[in-house]
């Protein structure tokens, strides 16, 4: 892969010199500006205290110049290049294997994070960042992984008593298209792709705190309207909007939120005297809540997944923790046994008032297994 997308490389710098007309240094920002902006006299020119900007969302304004373009592909090429191709390789040991380490107590929420390197990020978008999944192999037979299946919008339907996601998910719609019936008030068999894709930006944008300046940038809309689907969805979920407003109120009054498990995390940030620091005090503390009980969800599933295969004397591995994800190493004779344990576990570990589901999958390698 890393010879083969040398050269994908070399065409692409190639194709840039020519559209500028001169050879430059395409990975320095101040370079990069003064070609686009002095030379080739591109608009949206941003200037900084060190040059112009050549941010993503600059480049991505200048998409009907092909230069551009062509910059955001150079990127992302050099990018899978050093970070994964290139940077992969002085991580693998005298074994022939990359372990990674898990942190505990890294992140604020209480997920897990993996570093040096960091296994939780290998890219799932687009098809060729994961192609790079194609190198990690099982040492047994095959890769399972087991799956929540939107943990998070589950806790929320619990933690915040909406009886219109309850009812969703008990029912199994599908609740991106639920909300988006909901909200443009059509029969949920009606839904469009691009307003489902629209509900589900809404539903995650309200899970993160989202504006509607945010939502709109997000999905391509003015921020009226996106605040109006917002003020909709509030509507017609408003034990969300309760949710929201009392978790807010309480991190106000005693400078901590919990999760459903009463694991602690206290929000600094309620205190400053800046706005914009009390803002995303804010939106932790309606966050904190939902994805920290997730992360403890699948972490009492992974001890109790520990003690069954200690129990049923099975010698496949869990191997992997991706956020809502597990994924392990199993031998041929016991994978369908290591998949009706893991998935019943995870499904039964907590009783919430909505089901947990979670799908699986096997692979020959993680790009096959998913």
């Amino acid at each position: 892969m890393s010879k083969d997308i040398q050269v994908d490389i070399d065409k692409v710098q190639k194709e840039i010199y020519e559209l500028a007309g001169c050879e430059f240094n395409i990975s320095s920002p101040k370079q990069l500006g003064e070609i686009l902006f002095e030379k080739l006299e591109l608009p949206h020119a941003k200037k900084t205290k060190t040059g112009y900007s050549t941010g993503e969302e600059i480049l991505e304004k200048l998409s009907e110049y092909e230069i551009a373009n062509k910059i955001l592909e150079y990127r992302k090429l050099t990018k899978l290049n050093s970070t994964y191709l290139e940077g992969l390789k002085k991580y693998i040991r005298e074994d022939g294997k990359i372990h990674t380490i898990y942190k505990q107590t890294l992140t604020r929420t209480g997920r897990l994070s993996s570093v040096d390197p960091n296994l939780q990020n290998i890219p799932t978008r687009d098809e060729l960042g994961k192609m790079v999944r194609k190198a990690f192999v099982p040492e047994n037979h095959e890769f399972l992984s087991c799956d929540y299946s939107q943990i998070e919008l589950r806790v929320l339907a619990h933690i915040s008593k909406s009886d219109g996601l309850i009812d969703a998910f008990v029912k199994d719609e599908d609740i991106h298209s639920r909300v988006a019936a909901d909200i443009f008030e059509k029969d949920i068999k009606d839904i469009t792709k691009n307003e489902r894709r629209t509900a589900k930006s809404v539903i995650f944008g309200i899970v993160y705190g989202i504006s509607g300046f945010g939502l709109g940038e997000n999905i391509g809309i003015s921020p009226k309207e996106a605040k109006e689907f917002i003020n909709k969805y509030f509507t017609l979920y408003p034990g969300v909007k309760e949710y929201m407003d009392l978790t807010v109120k309480d991190a106000y009054d005693t400078g901590v939120v919990r999760t459903l498990f009463n694991r602690k995390r206290t929000i600094e940030e309620l205190t400053s005297s800046n706005f914009m620091v009390r803002q995303s005090g804010e939106r932790m503390a309606m966050n904190t809540p939902i994805q920290g009980t997730a992360a403890d969800i699948l972490k009492m599933a992974m001890v109790e997944i520990d003690k069954a295969f200690i129990y049923n004397n099975i010698k496949s591995k869990m191997l992997l923790q991706i956020h809502d994800e597990l994924i392990f190493d199993c031998y041929e004779d016991e994978k369908e046994k290591v998949k009706d344990i893991v998935t019943t576990i995870m499904e039964s570990i907590v009783k919430l008032d909505v089901p947990l589901k979670v799908s699986h999958d096997f692979g020959t390698d993680l790009y096959e297994t998913k």
